[in-house]
């Protein structure tokens, strides 16, 4: 097994962030000087570039589409408040929503429905400071929320899409989709910086400030906690099995076993780096896991039974800044914080 140069590409500024469209046809990155370039997934080759936000960007994000369908749209966030949609074939602006006088850092759309929910309609998510705005795809206001007791820091959808997740520092609120009225708010005395679900809506994790891991079971109300960690935890991602929940607030990978009742008393795998960790990524199919540190080295391991194995290291020129497994798994996207974007791919 091993990860091999397929391609790369170079922004104009630091890769803020990046995601593969869900066709698995192409692979949005943007700069923190506003621009996103668009590349075919294959070649590398540019097919836009997406003049973005005047004052810079913060991030990206697809909107979902049914399989088999063509993905086209592309929401980016800016320093100017405002959520831009872009039409990815044709590269052109197609609507716009300013939200209010801060930075847009994060966007989530809501998955994907399932058959059982299917006719649900495409929503997405924005913060903006303390504001909370859900939008259409056309960027019309769906909801405008009363504001945050504070900035809101990470947001993350429910897999089965219910409902969103959204952090601040003090704790996290669950909304609802269709009515967006709070379900459910677990207060946290502390910043969170990172929020995930497990793939079977089971656990809610947030990695914060103080530094640490705590863990939600939304549904009976149960809490973990796990410190220790030598810094700020900002890097989570569970494995597709929801079995392996990947942390990283150190220099070492600390991978909880969240099966049966969790990782309570349980001691972590350990996945040593020599400096300190900057971005972790599950493949989608395998608990085959990437990690990147601030040295530039990214690593592979496999995971699945326990007994973690170091399958290939690569070395980077400057540290990631994000990493992002196409659909298929064969494709590895990095951000740097140089400004180049480089493509491995995966050969098993």
């Amino acid at each position: 097994m091993n990860l091999t140069k397929n391609w790369a590409a170079v922004l104009d500024d630091y890769v803020i962030d990046l995601a593969w469209s869900p066709d698995d046809t192409r692979l949005a990155a943007t700069s923190a000087s506003g621009a996103t370039g668009v590349f075919e997934k294959t070649s590398g080759d540019q097919l836009h570039r997406l003049p973005g936000h005047e004052d810079g960007a913060n991030c990206l994000a697809w909107q979902p589409v049914p399989a088999g369908a063509p993905a086209v749209s592309l929401a980016t966030g800016g320093q100017d408040g405002c959520v831009k949609f872009w039409d990815t074939l044709t590269g052109q602006h197609t609507a716009s929503a300013a939200l209010g006088a801060g930075w847009v850092e994060h966007l989530a759309w809501r998955p994907a429905p399932k058959k059982e929910t299917a006719g649900a309609a495409a929503l997405l998510a924005a913060a903006c400071g303390r504001d909370l705005v859900f939008l259409n795809p056309d960027a019309s206001v769906r909801h405008r929320c009363p504001r945050a007791p504070k900035t809101i820091s990470a947001l993350a959808w429910q897999p089965a899409g219910g409902c969103l997740a959204a952090a601040y520092f003090g704790g996290v609120q669950l909304r609802d989709a269709d009515d967006f009225i709070v379900q459910k708010e677990f207060p946290y005395s502390n910043g969170i910086h990172a929020l995930v679900w497990s793939p079977d809506d089971r656990w809610l994790v947030s990695g914060n400030q103080d530094p640490s891991v705590h863990l939600w079971i939304p549904e009976s109300g149960l809490e973990l906690h796990m410190s220790g960690y030598e810094g700020k935890v900002k890097c989570l991602a569970f494995d597709p099995a929801a079995r392996w929940l990947a942390t990283g607030g150190g220099r070492d990978v600390c991978v909880w076993d969240c099966s049966g009742a969790g990782p309570e008393g349980r001691e972590p795998l350990q996945l040593s780096h020599e400096a300190p960790l900057c971005a972790l990524a599950f493949q989608h199919r395998r608990s085959l896991l990437a990690s990147a540190s601030a040295d530039g080295v990214i690593m592979l391991w496999d995971i699945a039974d326990g007994k973690p194995r170091r399958l290939a290291v690569v070395r980077m020129p400057s540290p990631a800044t994000k990493l992002a497994w196409s659909a298929d798994d064969a494709k590895l996207a990095i951000g740097s914080e140089k400004g180049a974007l480089y493509v491995l791919a995966y050969e098993s």
